[in-house]
């Protein structure tokens, strides 16, 4: 079985947002896959996915504070600011982070850790909503 849906996620401001359950919520044929894939392509180049700790909200906004640091908004050298200051430093955290995740399925259910989930990376600060596509594949 295969599946492809386009799953339209609200806009959210800078930072890194847990997005598990508007992927759930999108995708009810998830419960019938025995065992399957299920690969998310982010459809942006100045955001990110990325799947680390789903408990503790400080975790993201470390996530948001060392990014902030490790590339900056006022870093001097940087050309394309066409859009402002965080213009090019969100397409540089994007491509460290990366737009794709695959993730198994197992017995209708994303077989991921207990503590983990799937972040949405915003790294702008006026940016829109996001898309993702969803591609799910199994049995």
């Amino acid at each position: 079985m295969w599946l492809q849906k386009r799953i339209n996620l609200k806009a959210r401001q800078r930072g890194f947002h847990l997005i598990d359950q508007e992927i759930l919520a999108a995708l009810p044929e998830l419960g019938s896959v025995r065992v399957g894939l299920l690969h998310l392509w982010l459809q942006h180049t100045s955001a990110s996915l990325t799947v680390n700790e789903n408990a503790d909200p400080l975790v993201r906004e470390d996530f948001e504070a060392f990014f902030r640091r490790a590339v900056a908004d006022d870093t001097p050298y940087f050309k394309h600011t066409y859009e402002g200051p965080d213009d090019m430093t969100a397409h540089i955290k994007s491509s460290l982070l990366g737009v794709q995740l695959s993730i198994p399925v197992s017995d209708g259910r994303l077989a991921m850790g207990t503590w983990q989930g799937i972040y949405l990376g915003e790294h702008r600060v006026h940016a829109g909503g996001r898309h993702l596509l969803a591609t799910l594949q199994g049995e």
